[in-house]
């Protein structure tokens, strides 16, 4: 499947200041819940609407019956292939899941989740919440790709929600911490050298940045050796993963640890000495391995 692309705003689009975050779907089932939610994002003034590999397909009838006037979101609906194509340019997503999960991540109740992706976005970030599927929720692989969980106090005997009722909470806290409280924004002062100075807020790098290091990560890790015995190292790449993406990186962050996992290969094979070979070249200049190429 490729992805669709919405077309572009119009005078109709939600005022700036009650945009907020994309509501993503991973492999919903019924047409009748993806309405369902539409219309509930659109009940608080959220449009963006992404759909991961949805079931039945795209366009569903059953959904636009159901939105009942939530036109103006399904007509911007995007649809992705899988789940990283979906998120590529979010710089923080927030996996809303109902089941404990073995993982060391930061886990945030619906308001504590906007409070803190209400920052983010005010100083520029992209940020998205994954629900997932109506029968199952997210797999784990999801969730390590998230950089929080969201987890809703429900009743420990009867838990899981509803796919349109989590989108509806989620759209009802956004509206009421960002119209009727407008929460204020601050900034992160860094004062670095080819960076961000005092008082700037410097770019975070996105989701698919923040894969290719992992991906180079692993790459590196593999020629050393390091996933021993291998029977582990499904578990010992996730876990690193999930550490990439708990991490608030920085674009410059992530350059940085390209140019360091290159340049410990580079050490291992026998490569040019420190102070060498890298005239021009400091840890805030470092070059994405992947720069110049096509991606995916």
């Amino acid at each position: 499947m490729s992805d669709q692309t919405a077309p572009p705003s119009d005078p109709a689009d939600p005022p700036a200041e009650i945009r907020g975050p994309a509501m993503i779907l991973v492999e919903p089932q019924l047409g009748q819940n993806i309405g369902a939610a539409a219309r509930a994002m659109w009940n608080f003034g959220l449009a963006d609407l992404r759909l991961v590999a949805p079931r039945d397909g795209w366009p569903n009838e059953d959904a636009v019956a159901m939105a009942s006037g939530a036109s103006h979101v399904l007509e911007r609906v995007s649809v992705h292939a899988d789940r990283p194509a979906a998120t590529a340019d979010f710089q923080a997503v927030y996996a809303t899941t109902a089941r404990p999960r073995e993982l060391t991540k930061q886990v945030f109740t619906p308001a504590g989740a906007v409070a803190d992706i209400a920052s983010r976005m005010a100083r520029g970030e992209r940020c998205g919440i994954l629900f997932g599927r109506e029968r199952t929720g997210l797999e784990n692989e999801d969730v390590v790709a998230a950089d929080a969980i969201v987890a809703v106090p429900t009743n420990p005997d009867f838990a899981s929600l509803n796919l349109a009722q989590c989108v509806l909470l989620m759209s009802y806290e956004w509206r009421r911490a960002t119209v009727e409280h407008a929460e204020a924004a601050y900034e992160i002062g860094r004062g670095r050298r080819g960076g961000a100075g005092l008082g700037e807020t410097p770019e975070m790098a996105t989701h698919a940045e923040v894969a290719r290091l992992a991906a180079h990560l692993e790459q590196a890790l593999d020629a050393a050796n390091y996933f021993w015995p291998e029977h582990k190292r499904p578990a010992m790449a996730a876990s690193l993963r999930n550490l990439l993406a708990r991490a608030p990186l920085t674009n410059q962050d992530a350059r940085m640890l390209h140019g360091v996992v290159r340049a410990l290969a580079e050490g291992r094979k026998g490569g040019p000495a420190p102070g060498r070979g890298n005239e021009g070249r400091d840890q805030g200049q470092e070059q994405d391995p992947d720069q110049g190429r096509e991606h995916d």
